[in-house]
């Protein structure tokens, strides 16, 4: 029995899997910055749904992960390698993962070993970037993402920064450009500032995995990375939980998680 928690930037992921490493649960929510508080509600579920996972090896994962397990004396995974673990368990053949988080963005290359491109400190072409410019728009992501299917062209937007990126779709919009356009441009720039500031240089081909939100419920985002890179790329199944499956897989110590409850 094993259990994963990934805690991203903005949202908190949960798997729970049986011995024969088959996936019992599963829940993937924004987290708000309450952490404690809703890793206590997914675990509870759980214990709820599955007594038997009362004793458990539990890790954690994630960018904003490390002090939530360091606090608790939890096993921390480093979530490149709980990618990692995933993709060659789950997914053999792989070429490359392009991952994109709320906050940051990864490209894994798996060809002739493995080498890691992350992004900095700045959110620039990850889901923040895009909550904001569909927020400049008036809706929602998803919306976003619909108006995107009725693109008739492309603008060049800057995407390494929100500023300069509504600097760049403000006179669009005062110039009467169609939201369509505008919402699959920012797409598309997100795609050149992922391809541009990560894979400086290293080919992106072969077989080619999508990973994370903004890649699993945007489907215009995953055909603009297809478009810009010549590929047909996949959104595999439980895209949204191959860090916390990497995770589940590496955790080796049981614990009490009911006692572990009630200390969180």
């Amino acid at each position: 029995m094993r259990i994963g928690l990934d805690v991203g930037s903005t949202t908190l992921k949960c798997v729970a899997i049986n011995d024969e490493g088959k996936i019992v649960y599963k829940a993937y929510e924004r987290h708000f910055s309450k952490i404690a508080e809703m890793s206590s509600k997914m675990l509870g579920e759980i214990l709820q749904n599955h007594p038997e996972f009362s004793s458990s090896a539990l890790a954690v994962s994630g960018s904003a992960g490390m002090g939530f397990a360091q606090e608790l004396g939890l096993d921390f995974v480093q979530e490149v390698y709980a990618t990692r673990v995933s993709v060659s368990k789950l997914l053999p053949g792989t070429d490359a993962v392009i991952e994109l988080g709320g906050e940051d963005a990864k490209i894994l290359f798996f060809t002739g070993g493995t080498e890691v491109r992350m992004n900095g400190s700045c959110a620039g072409g990850t889901g923040a970037f895009i909550d904001q410019m569909a927020s400049l728009l008036e809706i929602s992501p998803l919306e976003l993402n619909e108006l995107a299917k009725k693109k008739e062209k492309i603008y060049s937007i800057a995407s390494r920064c929100g500023v300069f990126a509504k600097s760049d779709i403000q006179p669009l919009l005062n110039q009467g450009a169609s939201k369509a356009d505008i919402a699959a441009s920012i797409f598309y720039a997100v795609v050149n500032q992922t391809i541009g500031g990560l894979a400086q240089g290293w080919q992106i081909k072969g077989n080619v995995v999508y990973l994370g939100g903004p890649l699993t419920f945007m489907s215009e985002l995953r055909k603009a990375f297809d478009d810009v890179l010549k590929v047909e790329g996949v959104c595999p199944e439980n895209s949204l939980y191959f860090v916390s499956l990497g995770t589940a897989f590496c955790a080796e110590e049981a614990i009490n998680v009911i006692e572990f409850l009630e200390k969180l």
